[in-house]
């Protein structure tokens, strides 16, 4: 037989596309429109339906960036269309291609009720089916300007990411604004021709069921009259039902859809649009459950709910009432979906804390699965903070995206720092928006990593990143793709059901160990400095006001302030989320959220005084109460307790010139060699007679590069970048300052536009050489690094990360190794050889990167450590990070894991001075430093109970006493929920811990009464 099969495929495409699809709505009628524009910010719903209106229409423009018009549409349906189905057709200027990413709109009818949201593939209303003739017809819109931010022609600076810059200038016009019939027929026709044109595409050409798929599409056009779509349409339905009908191979492979609409609750839209991007997408999905009994959908993000509850309880209302029917699922039991690298311990359990307590109380609900599909790179301690938040699982696709490995697994159980396993799973179809389209379905299954194992595989379904959720076509594919021979068997069902038969099918899958690193996106380690710096600044601000508040509240009545803690934490953790924290988000999100942690800051700081003044006491004049919150004790001051200021011993720190030029600093525990050039040639450890700087080089150089990645701006950066470097070693001012107990050298720099002072400053009786950098940057695509070459043989290094501390090569043996290029670390980084090691601490950076190299002498290689400072990528923000920075941190030449712990947490957590004359002992106290405490206060439910939650710091055993500083009446452990999991033996006010490597574990103290 000759092959016409291109000619057929070519022909499906042509007619579908400019005689069918027009004909799904063949007759229509203008409605008339009126608008009122918002002069400002979002107004209430009563507030926009009441606003006086003037009239506008099709082709005329709307919408300044980020402005709100509310549309009126009114009309009535001919009398001759009674009966049939009738829709309203409201286009708002969409491009099809963008949902998401534009122009939006959430319609509601006179009396305020919520009916649906509009965007690019989702712009119709249902009026009547059937319809009454002669019915009027009037529809609110509120509709959203939101400018593109992501054009054709991506990545390309711009001004519109902040209503400050974006200008007034119109962003769309408006176009079709009509009631139409709606043919259903056809619009059937049109998604069987869809599903049947796609899967044929999929199919082998030597395929049998393509050819038949072929010639019975042929037939259908044959038989469609294209002057008469509708009144044809039937019967080329009917030419197509015996291919429909043909059922998947008993094989098969099985993919559960989930409704889904991954809702960025900041990106390229500021944390207010989100909110309204919740309520319409919310909307949608409560009235297509109402039309689709089969039906599921999916949402996470706790915090997406509180917004709706809060801004818009009309569409609340109706999903509590859907969450009810059991077929609106929460998921995912976070308050965010957030950045999983930086947030600090504390905060990644609050983050299960909070999303999960949220579900409980508004649904009763426990959710069992954790959603996170992406989230760019997920940290080795999550699997433990998992389980000890009641989940079961895990699911995520990001890692698809990964640029040079494919991970080897799609279902897996995945084990973390401690040993702890979650039942993971990555849908193979490699993307949270799925349309369940044929080449989706197709790679699913050719891309599914477990066959022979496992033959099922999840799908979320629906338009996300902006919003949008599932539509009815998506739904009309799954219904068709049930059963079809040459497809996988697409089923909705709920994610739990999902997991349960994975798990059941799976039970021994294999298991991967540690951080699931995304090999892209390493540059959101640094990208806005300054919200990198008000998450860290707030975690540990966060950390003292419960400390002290708790202890206040134990020792002194002090009103412990549950609701502004509970407050700022969940601000906090709105901020980690993935698209804040990691510095990928518009100029608006970044002003806002520096902002937020100002105010965060103010207030916590306020609570700690409060505290702290009634611990201090009132005093005698001149003396002061020094403040310990940091886990270890410092200073003569037990970890969490507070001891009166004693004299200082007279200490000094020599300084003396250099021959080459420089100084020499010398406290008789280092020596530290600071050049003409301001740079550190030796920090010579005296006790250890050891040097810490590979020979030849220079420590504390600031570095700079080009930074210009092939795509994604804010979030990339590529290897090539280290192929050009610019080492900063001219100096402008160089110049010692010696004080009491300490000696300075000050250096200042200029390089391009920016300048930067520095101050190295060596301290008495301390091993640490203390470091601040000041830069007024002014670069753009540049990237500022510290380095720090060290004369340490090591094929690894350990960087901290929630609750321990992972190791990572110094090597490239690899293409994992290799790909590892910048990696995440929170307070310090550490390497060492047996019997010495070093450290570095910060206070407030996270990406860091190590190569290995001859270290110019015979001792080896010498291992290069570099601390990522700045960048200054011009997409979405064109202008971040200009203006002035300040970071600190410093070199800790012979420390080993416990040193760089305890002084990661020392700059960190500095300490404070008070006024008074009290000494306050620590409210609970652990006999061990490898046990850290990370966080006391008062239990959540108000009982007035202590809750203690800490874990084994440096990956060994521990077993120790924590002792309680006061009367105990029971100990019990809990999860993360401070919901008790098994009783705690206690004696004396002491409890016994025992822990494994890295094991977390919170108790509940209740207090004795005396």
């Amino acid at each position: 037989m000759h092959s016409d099969r291109t000619i057929t495929e070519d022909r499906l495409k042509r007619v579908l596309d400019e005689r069918i699809r027009p004909a799904v709505h063949p007759e229509s009628v203008p409605l008339a429109v009126t608008v009122w524009n918002a002069p400002g910010e979002p107004v209430p719903v009563a507030e926009g339906i009441a606003a006086p209106r003037t009239p506008t229409g099709p082709g005329r423009p709307w919408g300044p960036p980020w402005g709100t018009s509310w549309f009126t549409v009114t009309g009535t349906v001919p009398p001759e269309w009674a009966g049939r189905t009738v829709e309203a057709v409201l286009d708002l200027g969409f491009d099809e291609n963008m949902p998401g990413f534009q122009c939006e709109g959430l319609v509601y009818r006179p009396d305020g009720s919520p009916v649906k949201g509009l965007n690019p593939r989702n712009q119709w209303v249902r009026i009547g089916s059937p319809a009454v003739g002669g019915e009027h017809v009037e529809l609110h819109i509120e509709a959203s300007a939101n400018p593109v931010i992501l054009d054709y022609h991506p990545f390309l600076p711009t001004d519109l990411g902040d209503k400050d810059t974006a200008g007034s200038e119109p962003q769309y016009t408006l176009a079709r604004m009509d009631l139409a019939v709606f043919d259903t027929a056809v619009w059937e026709l049109v998604q069987d021709l869809e599903v049947l044109g796609e899967l044929m595409a999929e199919l082998s050409v030597e395929s049998p069921r393509r050819w038949d798929i072929l010639r019975a599409v042929e037939r259908s056009l044959d038989a469609l009259d294209l002057q008469d779509i509708g009144g044809t349409a039937e019967q080329a339905r009917d030419r197509l039902s015996q291919v429909l009908a043909a059922p998947a191979h008993h094989s098969a492979h099985t993919l559960s859809a989930v409704g889904h609409a991954h809702i960025d609750s900041a990106w390229l839209w500021p944390l207010r649009e989100t909110v309204r991007k919740v309520a319409r997408t919310t909307a949608n999905m409560t009235a297509l459950l109402e039309d689709a009994p089969e039906f599921i959908y999916a949402m996470s993000q706790a915090q997406q709910y509180a917004w709706i509850k809060e801004h818009r309880p009309e569409v609340y209302a109706n999903v509590k009432k859907a969450v009810a029917e059991g077929r609106f699922v929460p998921v995912g039991g976070m308050w965010v979906e957030s950045d999983t690298n930086m947030p600090g311990s504390e905060a990644l359990a609050r983050q299960f804390v909070h999303g999960k307590r949220f579900f409980m109380e508004e649904f009763g609900i426990e959710t069992e699965e954790v959603w996170l599909p992406d989230t760019f790179g997920y940290s080795a301690a999550l699997p433990q903070l998992v389980k000890q938040a009641g989940n079961k699982w895990f699911l995520t696709q990001k890692i698809s995206w990964s640029q040079s490995n494919k991970f080897p697994h799609h279902t897996f159980w995945w084990e973390g720092l401690d040993g702890s396993r979650v039942f993971t799973h990555f849908p193979p179809i490699d993307t949270y928006n799925a349309q369940l389209s044929g080449k989706e379905v197709a790679h699913a299954v050719r891309n599914f990593r477990d066959k022979g194992g496992a033959n099922r595989s999840l799908a979320p379904t629906g338009w996300g990143d902006g919003g949008g959720g599932t539509t009815r076509e998506m739904l009309a594919r799954a219904k068709r793709l049930a059963n079809l021979e040459g497809s996988a068997k697409v089923v909705f069902e709920k994610p739990s059901a999902f997991f349960e038969k994975a798990h059941a099918e799976y039970e021994h899958a294999p298991v991967w160990v540690g951080e699931l690193y995304l090999e892209l996106h390493r540059a959101t380690l640094t990208s806005q400095a300054k919200t990198k710096q008000g998450n860290r600044r707030s975690e540990h601000l966060l950390r003292e006001a419960e400390l002290w508040a708790a202890t206040a509240a134990v020792r002194a009545g002090f009103p412990y302030p549950y609701e502004e803690l509970d407050r700022l934490w969940k601000t906090v953790l709105l901020l980690q989320f993935h698209d804040i924290l990691p510095g990928s988000s518009i100029a608006w999100v970044h002003r806002e959220a520096e902002a937020k942690y100002a105010a965060i800051g103010e207030e916590l700081e306020q609570i700690i005084t409060d505290a702290q003044r009634v611990l201090a006491g009132d005093g005698r004049a001149g003396s002061y109460v020094v403040f310990n919150a940091a886990p270890h004790s410092r200073a003569g001051v037990g970890a969490g307790g507070a001891a009166v200021a004693g004299p200082q011993p007279g200490q000094e720190v020599s300084a003396a010139p250099r021959d080459e030029g420089g100084w020499v600093l010398d406290n008789g525990l280092l020596r530290i060699g600071v050049d003409e050039r301001g740079l550190v040639v030796s920090a010579y450890d005296i006790e250890a007679d050891r040097e810490t700087v590979a020979p030849g080089r220079a420590a504390n150089l600031l570095q700079l590069h080009p930074d210009f990645p092939n795509r994604w701006d804010a979030w990339d950066v590529d290897p090539f970048y280290r192929n050009t470097v610019q080492d900063l070693t001219g100096v402008d001012e160089l110049e010692l300052a010696t004080g009491e107990g300490e000696s300075t050298v000050r250096v200042v720099r200029s390089f391009g536009a920016s300048r930067v002072e520095q101050w190295l400053t060596l301290r008495a009786g301390e091993r640490r050489l203390d470091i601040v950098t000041e830069v007024d940057w002014r670069e753009t695509e540049k990237f500022l690094k510290a380095a720090f070459p060290l004369a340490v043989h090591t094929d690894r290094v350990a960087a901290e990360t929630q609750f321990g501390h992972l190791y990572r090569p110094t090597h490239t043996n690899t293409s994992w190794d290799a790909a590892k290029f910048e990696a995440c670390t929170h307070r310090f980084v550490h390497l060492d050889e047996p019997g010495w090691g070093a450290a570095l601490v910060n206070d407030s950076t996270y990406g860091y990167d190590v190569t290995r190299s001859a270290d110019g002498g015979t001792q080896g290689t010498a291992t290069t450590v570099r601390l990522s400072l700045l960048r200054a990528p011009r997409f979405p923000d064109p202008q971040t990070d200009q203006g002035l920075h300040r970071f600190r941190y410093a070199l800790v030449p012979g420390a080993s894991i416990g040193d760089a712990i305890r002084e990661g947490y020392r700059i960190n957590l500095p300490e404070r001075r008070v006024a008074g004359d009290a000494s306050v002992a620590p409210l609970v106290s652990v006999a061990d430093d490898a046990v850290v405490v990370t966080a006391v206060k008062l239990a959540d439910d108000g009982s007035g109970d202590v809750v203690v939650r800490l874990h084994e710091s440096r990956g060994g055993r521990a077993r120790t006493r924590l002792t309680a500083g006061f009367a105990l009446g029971s100990a019990t452990y809990c999860d993360l929920l401070e919901r008790p999991t098994r009783p705690a033996t206690s004696d004396g006010g002491e409890v016994p811990l025992s822990l494994h490597p890295f094991e977390i574990a919170t108790l509940r103290l209740t207090r004795r009464a005396d």
